[in-house]
């Protein structure tokens, strides 16, 4: 008969069915099994050929303006991303370690799901603890059943290298400190001020208590008896004579916290041989004042003290670090790790784990690289193999759409019985091993990060890569054209390379349904909070009275409150800008009342600047609702601003400082239309001159 403590075990670990087949197994952690599944996983990762990951976060965007357009570039694209990942949580995260077995001929997966809540374990920076939520982001998780109770309950909680480093050194400069004021104490304590009767008596009442106290223990080290204390008023549980550390002392108990400073200031002021301690003592600090028997006898004990109060700081740090050891385990063994448009999950796991970061593209592909030296994302193997493509015959590559159309004897969840084209995978979690299961479980992070492994592994598959062979796939010389590459933004190809830093823009048959649009960023004006009864249409009527019927190329909005113009030479940049200072300046003027850029001005609060402008709103932490309101929070100087862009030479407004715009000026962007009908002014794209 089968141990019934297993059975009980295995079907805890599954949910609840949604279909007549068996259901998935997934091993869920969370704080109450952390430690147990950590040494588990650590087995699995070290054992594994590759490792999938997925991430469940509590938002994506902050405002509508920072989500991906077609008219941004490499570094403000990037921009949009660090904001993403600085805002919002990382709720849920799955961790899915594959390994071959050579004797079955099939791949073996350990799918993790870790919850995952930022709960502040240490003292710091309180702010790195909070976190937007993006009410459409919350209701997806709602509908496919997120726990938030579980989440908020029970998620691990974390400590990034970082936050852990300046916990360390916080802790010790405080150490440090502490033993120097115990070294001065007697020659530096200051009395605390006593501005109430009730403190003037307390304390009058204390000193008399201890010194009693005192006298006895001195008339007993002489050879003399005690007295005993026939103060009433003061309560044997509050007043506890006790030993410490073979010292005699005194414990106090029930006072506030106003009090105990006011009996710390009586010791230190009024009695030499006292000292005056704060101990754990398991489950909270206790507070005691120890008899010494001389000067160096107290300072030991205060170091001695003291030490324990770092080793046990030090504890509290180390176990606080949780989830981030899955993170450093992952980091460390430096395996395959492998993602589906996985861009914005790597930027997340290195600003939650590791620390916060760089404000340049450049400068973060080398922190990523460092902790992952190889990545694979799915989406773009599945997208730039020509085998691929076949396979996927020009399908949604979505997650769940490649892993119906890649992986459908899993899918559909028979097995892998008669699918010769097909390697088999099976899946286990503690003692239960199996083959068979419900796919039920989509946009959870364990069950995401199954399915992203098993479209790699039905990818290297197609490709005939070896799995027999003693190479790693790292060095798979089928794969090596698509280890670190990442889309920065999917919607228009644009790849970024984590180990060199290269960008680029992909051609694809699978982006064939996209328009091409040429994007010039020197020729680029974002503007801004002008009339919201004026259309992009009707902006490039008014800026073409001005400069001519071809000056304007293309005209996109932000948010009803701003728009990109594209203008067809860069020299009309600095003239328009120009143009709307001076009629800013004389607004009230008859000749500029009745000029056609006027009517953009409209309101008085029309402001425009170049794309180096747009990239420093993008920068900065703020986010407002709309674009329109950031960029006066941001307070943004104009005029400054186009000085500088007019000193720029030949009058490019290129960021000359930003090693990372390898998209130059000719890149041809993949421009997404709105639907017909759609009301969406961001989709309100017009080609008036044909590129």
């Amino acid at each position: 008969m089968k141990n019934p403590l297993l059975i009980v075990r295995a079907l805890s670990l599954i949910p609840f069915p949604r279909a007549s087949f068996s259901s998935f197994a997934i091993k869920n952690v969370t704080k109450s099994n952390f430690e147990s599944s950590l040494a588990d996983l650590r087995g699995h990762v070290r054992d594994s050929d590759f490792v999938a990951i997925d991430l469940e976060m509590t938002g994506v965007t902050s405002a509508p303006w920072r989500e991906m357009f077609e008219f941004d570039r490499f570094d403000v694209r990037y921009l949009k991303v660090k904001d993403s990942a600085d805002k919002f949580a990382v709720v849920q995260f799955g961790v899915c370690p594959f390994r071959w077995d050579a004797v079955k001929k099939s791949f073996v997966a350990h799918p993790h799901n870790f919850y995952v809540f930022p709960r502040q374990e240490v003292g710091g920076d309180d702010t790195s603890y909070e976190f937007l939520c993006q009410t459409s982001s919350i209701d997806f998780l709602a509908k496919y059943q997120f726990d938030f109770n579980v989440c908020i309950k029970e998620g691990i909680s974390y400590l990034s290298r970082a936050h852990e480093d300046e916990a360390r050194l916080q802790l010790h400069s405080t150490h440090e400190d502490a033993l120097t004021e115990s070294q001065c104490a007697a020659k530096e304590t200051k009395d605390v001020p006593l501005v109430r009767m009730a403190d003037i008596l307390f304390v009058e009442r204390m000193r008399n208590k201890i010194s009693t106290w005192h006298d006895d223990l001195l008339q007993i080290r002489n050879g003399g008896s005690g007295r005993t204390s026939q103060d009433s008023t003061d309560s044997v549980n509050q007043f506890q004579t006790i030993f410490f550390k073979m010292r005699p002392a005194i414990k106090l108990n029930g006072y506030t916290s106003r009090q105990q400073r006011l009996i710390k200031s009586v010791v230190e002021k009024s009695f030499k041989d006292l000292a005056y301690i704060r101990v754990n003592d398991g489950s909270c600090f206790q507070q005691m004042i120890v008899y010494t028997d001389s000067g160096r006898d107290l300072e030991l004990l205060m170091k001695e003290v003291k030490g324990n109060l770092l080793k046990e700081a030090e504890m509290k740090i180390g176990a606080a670090i949780g989830f981030r050891h899955v993170i450093d385990l992952l980091s460390s063994e430096q395996k395959l790790i492998v993602g589906h448009n996985c861009f914005l999950d790597i930027a997340h796991v290195c600003r939650k784990f590791v620390g916060p970061l760089p404000s340049k593209l450049e400068e973060y592909v080398m922190l990523a690289h460092k902790n992952f030296p190889y990545i694979i994302d799915t989406k773009i193997l599945l997208n730039a193999n020509n085998i691929l493509q076949l396979k996927m015959k020009k399908s949604s590559t979505s997650l769940a759409k490649a892993f119906a159309i890649m992986c459908p004897h899993i899918a559909s969840g028979v097995g892998s019985s008669g699918l010769a084209s097909s390697v088999a995978v099976e899946v286990q979690v503690d003692d239960m091993i199996s083959s068979n299961w419900n796919s039920g479980a989509k946009h959870e992070a364990g069950y995401d990060a199954f399915m992203t492994g098993c479209i790699f592994a039905q990818a290297c598959n197609h490709l005939g890569v070896d799995f027999t062979s003693d190479s790693t796939l790292m060095n798979e010389e089928k794969l090596k054209n698509y280890i670190n590459l990442l889309y920065l933004s999917w919607s228009s190809g644009d790849i970024v390379d984590i180990k060199t830093g290269a960008t680029a823009t992909e051609s694809s048959a699978f982006n064939s349904f996209k328009t091409s649009q040429k994007i010039i960023f020197p020729n680029i004006v974002v503007i801004w909070g002008f009339s919201s009864k004026l259309k992009a249409r009707e902006i490039k009527d008014i800026i073409c009275k001005v400069f001519g019927l071809t000056s304007v190329t293309s005209i996109y909005h932000l948010d009803k409150t701003a728009v990109f113009v594209q203008f067809n030479q860069p020299e009309l940049v600095s003239e328009f800008l120009e143009l709307i200072s001076q009629i800013e300046k004389k607004k009230n003027d008859a000749i500029y009342v009745l000029h056609p850029l006027s009517e953009l001005l409209e309101g008085g609060s029309t402001r425009s600047a170049c794309y180096e402008v747009y990239k420093e709103i993008c920068a900065s932490p703020i986010s407002k609702v709309l674009f329109a309101d950031q960029a006066e929070a941001v307070n943004i100087n104009l005029n400054t601003k186009l000085l500088k862009s007019k000193a720029q030479e030949n009058g490019s407004f290129v960021n000359l400082e930003s090693p990372i715009d390898t998209k130059t000026a000719e890149t041809k962007q993949q421009i997404k239309s709105s639907p017909p009908g759609s009301n969406d002014p961001r989709g309100e794209m017009l080609d008036i001159v044909s590129c």
